[in-house]
């Protein structure tokens, strides 16, 4: 089946899209569930899997508290790493490139398509920071769904907001019998792409 997989040398986003949707169709759980790599100022690297919340030309979008392990990484070195697995596949999509913030207007949209008791997580969940006790989230949930009980709309933190990886490389990378692979890299050039291919 992967010998088959087409690569539009052109546009690695229209590529990626098909290749989510395909995913969709086949993933058990989270198809758009993304490993995401980041490194603090001194180089020390961490990574964590979370969702991809939007995709289009200009980058790859997630959520997350600002002032988590992932977001003082990002104040500090604004360059993350992206890694797609789908297993049903066998295929994986690499993505390279700086971080930037999404605007607030776009942080509000996406937070009010949340669910209400995700909204008050975002508010009760010291995100990174020690907890005592399971118990002590639970009360500070009960806390702001008191705080917040009869408002229909949940303002947003400060600190919850969204960011994009802006790419300058994207690698597809399909599954090969006895481990040759395919690997087809994009490679930001001015307004465009390199295109190449690389050893498995």
């Amino acid at each position: 089946m992967n010998a088959l997989v087409n690569i539009d040398t052109d546009n690695p986003h229209k590529t990626f899209g098909q290749w989510l949707e395909e995913a969709k169709a086949t993933e058990i759980n989270d198809h758009n569930a993304m490993n995401l790599a980041t490194a603090d100022k001194n180089g020390r690297p961490s990574n964590r899997m979370v969702l991809l919340n939007g995709h289009d030309e200009r980058g790859f979008v997630f959520y997350t508290n600002a002032e988590s392990h992932k977001g003082d990484d990002i104040s500090e070195n604004p360059y993350a790493a992206l890694c797609f697995h789908w297993k049903s596949l066998r295929r994986q999509v690499r993505i390279e490139g700086r971080v930037e913030e999404v605007t607030s207007a776009e942080s509000d949209t996406y937070y009010k398509s949340r669910p209400r008791l995700s909204q008050i997580g975002a508010w009760a969940s010291q995100q990174s920071r020690e907890l005592p006790a399971y118990d002590d989230l639970k009360a500070s949930v009960a806390t702001y769904e008191k705080k917040y009980e009869g408002t229909e709309d949940i303002p947003r933190p400060d600190y919850w907001k969204g960011f994009r990886i802006v790419p300058d490389k994207i690698e597809f990378w399909i599954d090969g019998e006895f481990r040759l692979h395919r690997r087809h890299v994009f490679e930001r050039q001015g307004d465009g792409w390199k295109t190449y291919m690389i050893y498995p």
